[in-house]
C-alpha cells in the first residue's frame, strides 16, 4: 500500500526558444535515468538519491527551421540511444554516453552519478514525409521501432535508421466481446448505468481509421492499438519482438467505444484503459481480457465535467497500484482493488452538485495540477511519482510516496508500531491520549542511507520498541526509547550483505541475504545489542529466494516457489547478552 506525504518537490526545466509554445512530448525513466523530450531540446535527469541533470542537448534556429520540431521520441531499452521524429518527418537518433569521472555531491565518497555526453549518430527524413500523415507515439524493443500512421498502417524502423516500410494492418480480429461477458459488481461503488457505457458496436474497425497509441508488451508478446474512434484492439507479435511486423495479428476487440490511453500491468496481467468519461477500466489479461472493475471520481463528487477524459496511466513498479492523470485537472493513485490512495484533487463533498468546476478560483489556487496532467512516470522503486503539468515545460513534479510495512503476517500476529518506509525515512504512526494520530519523520543516518540509497526493507519488533531497517546492503537498527541507531562498526561487513526480508524473532533479528558469489540465499541471525560478524549467532542455508517469510513464537516459516513451506524451530541456549555467549540452533521441518 502506497501513502503521499509532504508537498510535492519541483525539478526545474530549461527553457526553449519559444517558451509560450513549449510542451513536453516524452517522459520516460529507465535505470534510475529520466528523459524528458520537449519541441526543442530534451535533457537528461537522474532520478535516484539526489535530482541532478546528467545531460541535455538543444537544437539550433537552423536545425529547427530546416527539418522542424521535436514530435515523437523513443529511449532505447538499454538507454543508449534516444530517437525522435521531428513535425517535418526526420528521424534524428542519439548517442548516450557516460564520463568515466564521477560527480561529487558531498561527503568524502564520489557518487555513482557521471555526466553524460549526447551526439547526433543520424538526421534522415523518412519516407512517408510527402503522404500528409499523422503518427501515433514510437515504441520499440532492442532492434526496432514501431509506429502507428493517421492511415491505420504501421511503420517499422531500426535503431541502425534502417526503415523497413509500411505494414498494411489488418484491425479487425477474430474475437471480440460483447456486455454479457462483463461482472455485474464493478467495485469502487459504480454500477455500469452509473457510468454511462459505451455498447460495443456490433460493426467492424474500417481500415483507415487513425492509430493513436501503440502500448507494447514484450514479455506477454502483445501489442495494444489504439484508434481515434476509441475501439482498442489486442494484437499477439512473433517471439522476434518487432523484427517480424507482418507476422502482429489482430487477436481481441475490447468492448469499449471511447478508450483514449492503455497501460499493462506485467506483475498483475492487467490492462488498465482510461476513457473519454474520466473513468479507467481494468481488464484482466489471463481472463481472455474480461473487465474485472472501473475506477473514477463519481464517489467523491467528481464527474468528468471536473475532471475532463483521462489523459494518462502510470502503474508502480510492483504493479500494486497505478496514477490517473485527467486532462482538465489533477491526478488520482488507485490500488488494485480500487482504494484511492491519493489525490490531488481538494474533496469539496460527496455530492457532484457540489464539486468545484474545473478552472482555477481562489479556493484551489494551491492545488497541484490545476491545469491538468500532461505525463507521468514512477520512481524506480515506487517512492517517486515524476508528473508534467498540461501545456507545462517549465518543472517537474515529484510527489513523494510511502510504503506501509505489513502489520500482520501469515501467522496473523499483530505487531504495535505502525510503520510507513519512505526512500531515505521512516514515518512512524503514534496515536496520542487524545486520539489523534501523529507521525514522526525519523531520517536515516547519513552515513548510511548516502552508501545505500534507498530503503528497501523495514520491519518492526513485536513490542514496537525496535526498527531494523535495510538499504541497499547491509542493515541499521533503531531504539525508539532511547531514540539511538545502532549501526555495523565495520563498514567492509556491511557491504558483503544484499538483505532481502527482516523479521524479528523476539530480540533476535533475522535478515535473509543473497550472497553475489554464489548467487545464494541464506538468514543471518543478529542479536539487537551488537551488528557484527563476532555476534552472528547462526547461518542458515537456504534452498533457493523465499517468496514469504513469517515468525510465530520460536518458528520460521519459508515458502519457495511453486508453495514449499518450510518451518525451522529455533532454539536458543544461553543468555542473549554480550557476556553470556549464547547459541542458537535450529531444527527443520518440511510440509
Amino acid at each position: 500500500m502506497y501513502m503521499a506525504y509532504g508537498w510535492p518537490q519541483v525539478i526545474p526545466l530549461e527553457q526553449g526558444l519559444c517558451p509560450s509554445v513549449q510542451k513536453i512530448v516524452y517522459f520516460k525513466l529507465i535505470n534510475r535515468l529520466l528523459l524528458v523530450v520537449s519541441p526543442t531540446h530534451f535533457e537528461l535527469w537522474n532520478s535516484s538519491q539526489h535530482r541532478v541533470r546528467l545531460g541535455k542537448y538543444k537544437r539550433d534556429s537552423n536545425s529547427l527551421k530546416r527539418e522542424g520540431e521535436n514530435l515523437q521520441a523513443v529511449w532505447s531499452p538499454d538507454a543508449k540511444l534516444i530517437a525522435i521524429l521531428t513535425s517535418s518527418f526526420y528521424l534524428h537518433i542519439f548517442k548516450v554516453q557516460f564520463l568515466d569521472k564521477k560527480i561529487h555531491i558531498g561527503g568524502k565518497q564520489p557518487s555513482a552519478l557521471s555526466l553524460a555526453t549526447i551526439s547526433l549518430l543520424l538526421t534522415e527524413q523518412v519516407p512517408f514525409a510527402a503522404k500528409d500523415l499523422s503518427l501515433s507515439n514510437i515504441v520499440s524493443d532492442s532492434k526496432h521501432m514501431l509506429l502507428g500512421l493517421s492511415d491505420g498502417t504501421l511503420y517499422s524502423i531500426s535503431w541502425k535508421g534502417e526503415f523497413y516500410g509500411a505494414f498494411q494492418f489488418d484491425p479487425n480480429p477474430s474475437a471480440s466481446f460483447d456486455n454479457s461477458q462483463f461482472p455485474h459488481s464493478l467495485e469502487n461503488g459504480v454500477s455500469p448505468k452509473d457510468l454511462l457505457k459505451v455498447p460495443m458496436p456490433n460493426h467492424i474497425i474500417p481500415k483507415n481509421s487513425e492509430i493513436k497509441q501503440l502500448e507494447l508488451c514484450l514479455s506477454l508478446r502483445l501489442l495494444f492499438v489504439l484508434y481515434s474512434d476509441g475501439h482498442l484492439v489486442s494484437c499477439s507479435i512473433s517471439k522476434k519482438g518487432l523484427k517480424q511486423v507482418d507476422c502482429i495479428k489482430a487477436e481481441k476487440r475490447l468492448a469499449c467505444g471511447d478508450a483514449v490511453c492503455a497501460s499493462v500491468a506485467l506483475e498483475q496481467d492487467i490492462l488498465a484503459v482510461g476513457t473519454r468519461r474520466g473513468i479507467v477500466e481494468l481488464y484482466d489479461l489471463a481472463e481472455s481480457l474480461m473487465l474485472i472493475r472501473t475506477v473514477s471520481l463519481y464517489d467523491w463528487g467528481y464527474s468528468m465535467d471536473d475532471t475532463g477524459p483521462v489523459s494518462c496511466i502510470a502503474w508502480t513498479p510492483d504493479n500494486s497500484a497505478f496514477a490517473v492523470g485527467w486532462k482538465l485537472r489533477g491526478l488520482t493513485v488507485w490500488s488494485v482493488s480500487g482504494c484511492r490512495l491519493m489525490s490531488t484533487i481538494r474533496q469539496i463533498g460527496l455530492s457532484s452538485v457540489s464539486s468545484p468546476v474545473a478552472k482555477p478560483n481562489r479556493d484551489c489556487k494551491h492545488e497541484p495540477l490545476m491545469g491538468g496532467t500532461s505525463l507521468m512516470q514512477w520512481g524506480e522503486h515506487g517512492y517517486r511519482l515524476y508528473v508534467i503539468e498540461e501545456r507545462s515545460s517549465e518543472r517537474i513534479l515529484s510527489f513523494s510516496f510511502g510504503k506501509c510495512c505489513l502489520n500482520r503476517g501469515v501467522s496473523g500476529t499483530a505487531y504495535i508500531r505502525q510503520v510507513i518506509y519512505g526512500e531515505d525515512r521512516l514515518l512512524i504512526v503514534q496515536s496520542e491520549e487524545i486520539d489523534e494520530l501523529k507521525m514522526l519523520h525519523l531520517k536515516l543516518p547519513v552515513s548510511y542511507i548516502s552508501q545505500n540509497w534507498p530503503v528497501q526493507h523495514v520491519a518492526a519488533s513485536q513490542d514496537g520498541m525496535y526498527l531494523a531497517v535495510a538499504g541497499l546492503h547491509g542493515l541499521i537498527l533503531y531504539d525508539i526509547r532511547l531514540k539511538r541507531w545502532r549501526v555495523f562498526g565495520d563498514v567492509t561487513q556491511e557491504q558483503k550483505i544484499q538483505c532481502k526480508g527482516l523479521l524479528w524473532l523476539g530480540k533476535i533479528v533475522v535478515v535473509c541475504n543473497y550472497i553475489d558469489s554464489s548467487k545464494m540465499y541464506e538468514l543471518l541471525f543478529y542479536p539487537r545489542y551488537h551488528l557484527d560478524q563476532s555476534s552472528l549467532l547462526c547461518r542458515k542455508p537456504l534452498l533457493a529466494k523465499p517468496i514469504v517469510m513469517d515468525v510465530y513464537q520460536d518458528y520460521i516459516l519459508v515458502t519457495y516457489r511453486p508453495f514449499d513451506v518450510h518451518i525451522f524451530n529455533v532454539k536458543l541456549f544461553g543468555e542473549l547478552t554480550p557476556s553470556g555467549n549464547p547459541d542458537l540452533q535450529y531444527e527443520n521441518f518440511q510440509l
